[in-house]
């Protein structure tokens, strides 16, 4: 688990290998990763924006923009948490994705960006 706080906003990730969506004979190999924001300030925030860097094991870089996370730009009220859950395929057995989160406070309509910690993206097996 990584977990990494910036401007009042803390963002936990936890991740996971999917053999069940894998092929790691055709090199397809299927990561899902849960990502919590919680709002530790005393304004809202909504979350604008997602900006991904997606690495594998031969060098390639993926890069990933777009409004929102998984089609929504949720509002954080003070103290409150968006959890939402997606996946990434590779192909390698390794790899690691970074990015960032581009929120506006809503009480002065002025944005900022919170780093997501990086994650590492690894089949279990190639932990032994």
């Amino acid at each position: 688990m990584e977990i990494q706080t910036t401007n009042g906003i803390t963002i936990t990730v936890e991740t996971q290998y999917l053999p069940n969506h894998s092929d790691p004979r055709g090199g397809r190999f299927v990561f899902g990763y849960q990502i919590t924001i919680k709002n530790g300030n005393d304004y809202a925030v909504q979350l604008l924006r997602r900006h991904w860097f997606i690495h594998d094991a031969c060098g390639t870089v993926r890069e990933v923009e777009g409004e929102g996370v998984v089609g929504l730009q949720p509002v954080l009220q003070p103290g409150g948490y968006h959890r939402y859950a997606s996946f990434c395929d590779l192909k390698t057995d390794l790899g690691k994705m970074l990015g960032t989160f581009l929120l506006t406070r809503l009480d002065e309509d002025t944005n900022f960006d919170v780093p997501v910690p990086q994650f590492r993206l690894c089949m279990p097996a190639k932990l032994n």
